[in-house]
């Protein structure tokens, strides 16, 4: 079934698009959010979450899809904004049938939406989605593909967070700085190998035990605090969300300690007018969607054949991005959060007004 949003009225936050797709035999339950095509097809990944809800899952999919418009025009790309939850666990009802079941229905919208990997998805579903369909991305080096994305996240988060540190320390180096990760998934991990080999020193945390003994193994230097709870209150210079989103809230942002706030989370900011708590507070906080923006920079390369190098180049520019945000932010006078927005719509409508010119 499908919900569809006229542009006279713009509907649930504004979205295009909303469709939710069931199919029982397979237990499937996902929703497929389009927030903008202005700039070329919508993409973003799909995530398999235990949602407590079906409201809490379209209330994620509203938040991400948006979320993944003003990234993709932020990062350069010729695509909008989209993005997919599948409500369930993972490890209970994930399957092959669901999950092509899942392909036909990215199939069924004909190219608006290109889906990706994110939370509880990876790269071996991508090549079992697209079994149904040829609008994925994010697919094994086996099948053609770029393989696993976080690994520019990774690289565009440290990008960014060098650009932060320049305009808060004047160099941008994390050499001697001490770098709260929370998350050490598949992104935080790459990033904690970054800050270790920038001379930064680690705090982490992750609630799976896994991931701790991860740490221990591979960089036994790294600082283990018990929750996130005990990272942002700790003695740290900046703050790098790598979980899921919300991170940065009414209770958290008090706490923090950091005077730099770069992380690879999704919508980090629990609400309006976090962005300026944190300002009040002196804390510098580079926008996610702005810094987070290398793992959609890999598959969207992917679409017109992945070049690792030409996707690593561009992902490397997050930080001129990022130090043109927050030089903009000081001029006008705004968090960065806004500055970031009011780039990412200024694109938004001055490239996507251009589809009004007829081709015949």
């Amino acid at each position: 079934m499908g919900v569809f949003v006229s542009t006279d009225d713009p509907g649930p936050a504004g979205h295009e698009q909303v469709v939710f797709c069931q199919d029982r035999q397979s237990d499937l339950k996902a929703i497929i959010g389009i927030y903008s095509t202005a700039l070329g097809p919508a993409l973003g990944g799909t995530r398999f979450y235990p949602y407590a809800s079906e409201e809490a899952a379209l209330a994620d999919v509203l938040d991400l899809s948006r979320g993944m418009a003003y990234k993709n025009a932020l990062a350069g790309l010729d695509l909008g904004g989209g993005k997919a939850v599948i409500w369930g666990d993972p490890d209970q009802v994930k399957s092959e049938a669901l999950l092509r079941a899942y392909g036909r229905f990215v199939q069924s919208l004909g190219g608006r939406y290109y889906t990706a990997c994110d939370v509880g998805t990876y790269v071996a579903d991508m090549d079992v989605i697209a079994r149904e369909t040829r609008y994925v991305t994010g697919r094994s080096v086996e099948h053609g593909g770029a393989g696993d994305s976080s690994v520019l996240t990774a690289w565009g988060v440290f990008q960014g967070m060098r650009a932060a540190a320049e305009h808060v320390w004047g160099s941008p180096s994390l050499r001697g700085r001490r770098v709260g990760v929370a998350g050490l998934g598949k992104v935080g991990r790459h990033l904690t190998g970054h800050l270790v080999d920038d001379g930064a020193e680690v705090v982490a945390t992750d609630v799976d035990p896994r991931a701790l003994e991860w740490a221990r193994t591979n960089h036994p230097a790294v600082a283990l605090v018990a929750d996130t709870a005990a990272l942002v209150a700790a003695d740290i210079d900046v703050y790098a969300p790598c979980a899921l989103g919300g991170a940065l809230n009414d209770d958290s942002v008090p706490a923090l300690r950091a005077r730099v706030v770069a992380g690879a989370a999704n919508n980090q900011l629990a609400h309006p007018g976090i962005e300026k708590l944190l300002a009040d507070r002196g804390i510098l906080y580079a926008p996610d969607y702005v810094v987070n923006a290398g793992g959609v920079i890999q598959v969207a390369d992917e679409i017109e054949g992945f070049n690792f190098d030409r996707a690593k180049l561009r992902a490397t520019r997050i930080f001129d991005t990022t130090r043109q945000i927050l030089r903009l932010a000081d001029d006008e006078g705004v968090p960065p959060a806004v500055a970031a927005d009011r780039l990412a719509e200024r694109r938004m409508a001055d490239v996507g007004r251009l589809r009004a010119i007829h081709l015949g």
